[in-house]
């Protein structure tokens, strides 16, 4: 909270800043419509710009955005800088997408199933990547952004625990590979990463809201005041490890009874093996195909897992008083019924009056980013590091 008034200076900093988060997402921008998106004067938006393109932050293009009256022309990020190769990684794949310094894709989309059992051999796996991309554009310089799934300490760089893993030791991501590598790498969880996607390529986000994945395990993500909130520990929000029951399964995190053993797409699968324990251990597709063709059992488990997922939104909510969330992972597969559900749970917060205020009631959807958009959300740590 501002304790003291702002000089001349420091709104002019902050008025900077907004151009530059508004230009990241935007894109490009002529002086007329961030003047619009900012209510600031023709004039003020007009000196706020020149300022920084004389501190080459932004570049001046005489192309018209508009063929309607008078137009200056518009104002981009600048093509010059280090490129970025976003990525995001588990023991069992790893997907990636290169961007150049406006963080716009300049190949596909790529997916690459690995088997390691070893850091090195994921160390092994990234670098190669990497290398492939540098032989493709030799003449570029790419950073590296890494989303992990599991537990990261996004100041070191280092993935403390990796679900599905076969090791249980932290690994040194961020600095064996700028060791190896001779670039800058970025490393956060793969639930930052999708909240740092929807914060910089949604824009209908708010300025308060949270992202579920919905997969393997079940992660989450808070953005509190257009701001990511890790926590001392880089651990918060994690609705996956919130107990239903003390009495539960054992979880990986080795407590029992979190949503995690009930709820994720792990607990889907320990239930297949239960129900048929002679039968080969189903893939994730498998058994949403059995789902579609009416199997009860599965369809019972659906309506359960949303169930204890929406009760543990209703925790979340009632202590954060966040009233929009997005949804992601392969179990947004089970479509509306499997939504519906949790939002019957959240429907019985106390704080959301939605008869009286249908504006602020909690929305949960489904998240809208294509895949690549997602991945692409994680090079997104850069621009936070320098102008968020």
């Amino acid at each position: 909270m501002l304790t003291r008034g702002l000089n001349n200076q420091q709104i002019r900093r902050l008025n900077k800043a907004l151009f530059m988060r508004l230009m990241w997402r935007h894109k490009r921008l002529s002086q007329s419509r961030m003047a619009q998106l900012t209510d600031l004067t023709l004039p003020a938006a007009g000196k706020i710009l020149q300022e920084l393109v004389q501190e080459q932050r932004l570049w001046h293009s005489p192309q018209k955005m508009s063929h309607r009256g008078q137009d200056g022309g518009s104002y981009q990020l600048p093509e010059a800088g280090d490129w970025t190769l976003c990525m995001n990684i588990t023991p069992t794949r790893i997907e990636s997408i290169i961007a150049n310094a406006q963080l716009v894709p300049q190949g596909e989309y790529q997916h690459r199933a690995i088997r390691v059992d070893s850091p090195q051999a994921l160390l092994d796996e990234i670098a190669g990547i990497w290398r492939r991309q540098h032989k493709l554009w030799p003449d570029r310089t790419i950073n590296l952004a890494l989303a992990v799934h599991g537990q990261v300490d996004p100041v070191t760089g280092v993935s403390q625990h990796m679900p599905q893993a076969a090791w249980k030791k932290p690994i040194e991501l961020k600095y064996l590979l700028e060791e190896a590598l001779g670039v800058q790498v970025r490393v956060d969880n793969d639930c930052v990463m999708l909240a740092l996607a929807e914060k910089w390529l949604n824009s209908s986000h708010q300025s308060d809201f949270c992202v579920i994945n919905v997969d393997y395990g079940i992660g989450s993500s808070f953005v509190i005041n257009d701001q990511i909130y890790r926590g001392s520990l880089y651990g918060s929000g994690q609705i996956g490890h919130t107990i239903l029951d003390p009495h539960g399964a054992a979880c990986s995190c080795g407590r029992q009874g979190c949503l995690e053993t009930v709820a994720s797409l792990s607990a889907l699968k320990k239930q297949a093996r239960l129900h048929n324990p002679h039968a080969d251990a189903p893939t994730t597709a498998q058994l949403l195909h059995d789902w579609r063709a009416g199997e009860t059992w599965i369809a019972a488990w659906v309506t359960q897992s949303a169930t204890a997922i929406g009760m543990s939104l209703y925790n979340f909510l009632n202590i954060l008083n966040i009233n929009q969330i997005w949804l992601y992972g392969r179990s947004c597969a089970f479509g509306e019924p499997w939504r519906e559900t949790m939002m019957q749970q959240i429907a019985f917060n106390p704080f959301d009056q939605q008869d009286s205020l249908k504006s602020k009631a909690t929305q949960v959807q489904f998240g809208e980013l294509d895949r690549a958009s997602q991945i692409l959300g994680i090079g997104y740590l850069y621009v936070e590091e320098t102008e968020a």
